[in-house]
């Protein structure tokens, strides 16, 4: 099935509450917390291969670097697929689903397309978060433009255990300081968490992209 994009390209001109005076590029996210490797055995192997994981997108710019190399993307992809079969056997579809997860690399190409060109429009990307409510079946996808802007699209969500959600997308709002934009999205399609645990969570989704969070530091609200 064929899925439409929740992060449609904005539309100009962007209001000026979202300018900045002068572009600014994007950048990496701080990293997740420091990760523990004293463990042995089979207990270290999901540390060892987080670890693998995170030190090889750290320098990716949440993916921007990736689109020009593919060697580096088949060794991103490697080490989600390697973490993925050490959690194989998790239910990711559970309470521990819900939170704010922050982006820190992904191959979908609408995101990477708003991290580059937000200058474009005279603002820049910050956080790009999922904010998921397992219990109350919600999943907003945001991103966020410092230091008040905000493009942000509901979907409701329906869980598959083991690992996969379906979702559906039910509104969109583009949102400045003291002004709001509704847009109309539509589509619907799943993705699955194939790792997870108390700070990252891996997914891949209909479309064949793999996305890599954090658990943010903060809730999001709308």
């Amino acid at each position: 099935m064929a899925i439409r994009s929740p992060f449609p390209i904005l539309p100009s001109p962007v209001p000026s509450s979202l300018r900045l005076t002068r572009p600014n590029p994007a950048s990496n996210p701080p990293p997740p917390r420091a990760l523990g490797l004293g463990l042995g055995g089979a207990a270290a192997a999901p540390l060892r291969a987080k670890a693998e994981l995170l030190s090889l997108i750290a320098d990716q710019e949440r993916g921007l670097r990736t689109q020009s190399d593919a060697k580096k993307r088949a060794e991103i992809v490697a080490a989600i697929e390697a973490l993925g079969t050490l959690g194989s056997d998790q239910v990711t579809t559970g309470s521990s689903l819900s939170g704010t997860w922050r982006m820190l690399w992904t191959t979908e190409k609408e995101q990477l397309f708003i991290i580059k060109n937000a200058y474009l429009f005279g603002t820049r990307t910050g956080d790009v978060l999922q904010v998921i409510d397992v219990e109350r079946r919600s999943l907003n996808n945001v991103i966020t433009f410092p230091p008040s802007g905000v493009f942000f699209v509901r979907s409701s969500i329906e869980a598959a255990p083991p690992q996969r959600v379906n979702f559906k997308f039910t509104s969109a709002v583009l949102r400045g300081s003291n002004w709001e934009i509704p847009l109309p999205p539509f589509g619907q399609g799943w993705f699955e968490s194939i790792y997870l645990d108390d700070d990252i969570r891996v997914a891949k989704d209909i479309r064949g992209d793999y996305l890599v969070v954090d658990r943010a530091s903060y809730s999001w609200k709308e």
